[in-house]
């Protein structure tokens, strides 16, 4: 084999290896959850909706200021915000951003926006996602609406 031959094969394989290494990192998996979240909501479905937070006493959702604890307790503002299928109208993530803080623990931002036949809402969104038996969930939830 000759130098140049060599000096390939070595970038190829760091480069497989960097490849493995964002892939592994968890964010591919924490995308996942946030799409499967927007899929389950555009089903009209809360409860899919919710699977992507912790089921647990808690977790923690802000806005509008005021604080919504524990998992349940999420679930039964959503419900009651949004218990129609024109409330919920069509979900969208945007301009989303994960920046692993651990193994197991991630913060996410991005833009959210609510589109419904007879009006249209946006806003920002941070939240606090931890590696959880179940798979990555969000703990805490910080959303925020554009006037």
């Amino acid at each position: 084999m000759t130098i140049r031959r060599v000096q390939y094969l070595l970038i190829l394989l760091w480069l497989s290896g960097l490849t493995a290494a964002f892939s592994q990192d968890g964010t591919a998996d924490i995308r996942t959850v946030l799409a499967d979240q927007v899929k389950e909501w555009n089903n009209g479905s809360v409860e899919g909706y919710m699977k992507g937070y912790w089921n647990s006493d808690s977790t923690m959702f802000v806005s509008g200021g005021n604080v919504t604890r524990g998992y349940g307790n999420v679930l039964s503002r959503y419900k009651k915000a949004y218990d129609t299928r024109e409330k919920m109208g069509k979900l969208e993530f945007s301009e989303l951003a994960i920046r692993k803080v651990s193994s197991g623990l991630a913060i996410a931002t991005g833009a959210w926006q609510l589109t419904r036949a007879y009006d249209k809402l946006g806003g920002r969104f941070t939240l606090i996602i931890e590696k959880k038996p179940e798979g990555w969930r969000i703990v805490y939830d910080h959303t925020s609406s554009a006037k």
